[in-house]
């Protein structure tokens, strides 16, 4: 049975794409079988894996949501990849929170198409859009997990209390299960004192739940999407895609531990200073360890 994690943040710009994209390939690299879920209405986790948008004839996740189409007649193989398929998005899904705004069961559309085809996946990553509408309902009712990139900039911190009200809501009518999966630090610069200050707010607000790794601001990881290629394929040397693969092997190892008691003020975490230099440059022939 697939463990579902729905990447998710109202705010705009903090790396929710990225995540979704190449924690999906580094998954896929681990050779565990991955479903990229596109909910995002610009199709940008779509076209970051080179799915083209006349590639899409069969339907998209708007068909899926109206139930006009179902899984396996929409979903589409990451060339590139064994282990990735993909449902991909374009810009028609945003129609859907007015079209089903009348539906009874509306909430629960993608829980009610992944079902059939869990079984098939170890992962399925719904990419959220930047909102707390229908579309991001309707992937927080489906999800096991919730994945909240945090950019280290300002007023990063302020806009999850929004994002944790509105889980608290889906936990206690539309889905119980749903738990924070960890929280992922992106955009780090190790130059400004700002970013280290979000890292420690994090990290003394949410405890354990803070992934261990950071990932830093990386020109190829900024280019990559251009090239229609997850970071592993584009610049496997860049820090950008060893901080990635960290990731996904945090998940991996958290996914395989037993469950421990939360406490989130007593946890001990990991200096981020060697993601200094390069975060900055995009040099790719360094990549410290990305755990760090």
């Amino acid at each position: 049975m697939a463990r579902i994690l729905a990447i998710a943040n109202q705010k705009g710009g903090v790396g929710k794409t990225t995540t979704a994209v190449n924690l999906a390939a580094s998954l896929a690299v681990a050779e565990q079988r991955v479903l990229l879920l596109d909910g995002d209405p610009q199709g940008n986790a779509t076209s970051g894996v080179g799915i083209a948008r006349d590639q899409l004839e069969a339907g998209t996740t708007y068909d899926l949501m109206l139930g006009e189409r179902t899984v396996d007649e929409i979903v589409h193989r990451a060339v590139l990849f064994a282990h990735l398929d993909v449902v991909p998005a374009t810009p028609d899904l945003a129609g859907a929170e007015v079209e089903l705004v009348d539906a009874d069961d509306r909430a629960y559309r993608i829980r009610d198409a992944l079902t059939p085809i869990s079984e098939r996946y170890d992962y399925i990553l719904l990419d959220c859009p930047p909102s707390l509408g229908l579309v991001t309902l309707n992937m927080l009712a489906a999800a096991d997990a919730l994945i909240i990139p945090l950019q280290c900039e300002y007023y990063a911190l302020e806009g999850i209390s929004q994002l944790l009200a509105t889980v608290q809501r889906v936990q206690e009518h539309l889905n119980p299960k749903l738990d924070i999966g960890g929280v992922l630090l992106t955009m780090f610069d190790a130059r400004l004192n700002l970013s280290r200050q979000v890292v420690t707010d994090a990290r003394e607000h949410f405890g354990d739940r803070v992934f261990d790794t950071v990932v830093p601001r990386n020109i190829r990881l900024a280019e990559a999407p251009s090239f229609g290629k997850p970071i592993v394929l584009y610049d496997i040397a860049s820090i950008g895609a060893q901080s990635y693969m960290a990731v996904a092997r945090e998940v991996l190892a958290r996914d395989a531990a037993p469950a421990q008691p939360d406490d989130t003020n007593t946890s001990e975490h990991a200096d981020v200073t060697p993601h200094a230099d390069t975060s900055a440059t995009g040099d790719s022939s360094a990549a410290p360890d990305a755990t760090a």
